[in-house]
């Protein structure tokens, strides 16, 4: 994804470079900012051989932007508000990103195009956050300071346009040994030109490196003459790019794309075929006690090589197969058990070498709730397994007869469903 906010303010790299020694960026000789042979509207090229461990470029902290940086720094200060307000910081064009995000597309345009996907279901959460977030919390702030803002000019509608804008291209600092589970512990993000020009590949080639003092862009691999130079945002499978950025990876080769299963329609399969009510009682029961185990876990998420949520998909699976009388004992020890399955045993298990050997009760489970997911994408009809839509993205005028936001959604339900597929051929009986 290119930086079309420095392309439009500064036209041409030549003059991004200038931009760069104001702000004291070090930028080595053997890379350049170009529109030609990059995957998006800007990119970053090297213009020599570079060898692994290079420094690309070096940004002083001076050069970023976010509260503490800004001209109102001491106004946020003083109200001890959230980094959330960095929105309020800058004011970009940001027109060409809100045209690829799936939450500026309209309800039943995203709807049709993303149906199964989970991203329509992201989108909801995330506007009803942000709505939240202004009425609570931005609004009273901005009526408090009319000498800086006006909520005439700052609505709601501006609010959603600059969250969207800070989220995908802002950068968040590593916490290292911090718990990843407590917000408090997150870094407030930040806007860091020159590293915000690379584009995203699950197969980069450079990484942004944090220092006390300065962020580096170094490479993690040689880089050819000519050849793209790519950060990574992260293992980030193609329905996340596209919710967070507004573009996908080929499915082919984004290793890090992911399927969820919702563990609805687990349970929905486990309810099948109950016959006797003191059977569907203590199925029942078993959910009620997974529920509570599970908390706040909707999906179960698959990835190229397997399950990555194999813990909770082998206490699932185990719970709900069990006899009344094992599931009284499991009660009793309040979920705790002697086990001699540790993790690692359990990652095995259930990865892509792992999945025939499962007990064929666990397989059955595991490929109806497959089957029952894919048939959520509605658009496989008649569709034999493995069969289906994307047959378009080898069809090369079918495939330019498709916008961008078309296009995106079709790699994603095609690289999800890859892996669904995937995951019932390795589960059949």
């Amino acid at each position: 994804m290119s930086n079309f906010f420095v392309s439009n303010l500064f036209g041409t790299g030549s003059c991004l470079f200038i931009l760069a020694r104001h702000l004291k960026i070090d930028v080595c000789v053997q890379v350049c900012v170009s529109k030609e042979g990059t995957v998006a509207h800007y990119g970053m090229q090297a213009t020599d051989e570079i060898k692994e461990g290079e420094v690309l470029f070096t940004i002083p902290k001076s050069a970023l932007l976010h509260q503490g940086t800004s001209k109102v720094s001491a106004v946020l200060e003083k109200g001890d508000y959230s980094s959330n307000f960095n929105v309020l910081t800058v004011r970009p064009p940001v027109s060409t990103l809100l045209h690829h995000l799936p939450r500026f597309a309209q309800n039943r345009e995203r709807d049709a195009l993303l149906r199964g996907t989970g991203i329509s279901e992201a989108v909801n959460r995330d506007l009803a956050n942000i709505r939240r977030e202004y009425m609570d919390v931005v609004l009273p702030f901005i009526t408090k300071h009319p000498h800086l803002w006006s909520p005439d000019t700052h609505t709601l509608g501006l609010y959603m346009q600059l969250v969207a804008f800070v989220m995908a291209y802002s950068f968040q600092e590593p916490q290292e040994g911090e718990d990843d589970d407590e917000e408090e512990a997150a870094s407030p993000p930040m806007m860091v030109p020159m590293a915000d020009m690379l584009n995203h590949v699950s197969n980069h080639n450079a990484n942004l490196e944090f220092t006390p003092d300065c962020l580096k862009m170094v490479s993690v691999r040689p880089i050819q003459k000519g050849e793209e130079v790519f950060n990574t945002y992260g293992e980030m499978a193609n329905w996340q790019l596209l919710h967070m950025y507004g573009f996908t990876e080929p499915y082919r080769s984004n290793s890090n794309d992911t399927a969820d299963i919702p563990v609805a329609n687990l349970y929905r399969v486990a309810t099948q075929g109950i016959q006797s009510d003191l059977d569907r009682q203590l199925m029942e029961e078993q959910w009620e006690v997974l529920c509570e185990m599970m908390q706040d876990k909707a999906a179960f998420v698959f990835g190229k090589q397997g399950c990555l949520t194999d813990t909770e998909l082998h206490t699932v699976l185990k719970v709900l197969c069990m006899s009344k009388e094992e599931f009284s004992e499991f009660k009793e020890n309040e979920g705790w058990e002697e086990d001699d399955e540790d993790e690692d045993k359990i990652s095995l298990v259930f990865s892509n070498e792992g999945l025939p050997g499962l007990k064929a009760s666990w397989k059955w489970l595991i490929h109806e709730a497959a089957r029952l997911t894919v048939r959520s994408y509605g658009d496989d009809e008649g569709k034999t397994e493995g069969e289906g839509s994307d047959w378009a993205l080898n069809d090369q005028a079918t495939l330019a007869g498709l916008n961008s936001r078309q296009q995106n959604a079709l790699q994603v339900r095609c690289g999800q469903k890859t892996i669904l597929y995937r995951l019932m051929e390795l589960t059949k009986s």
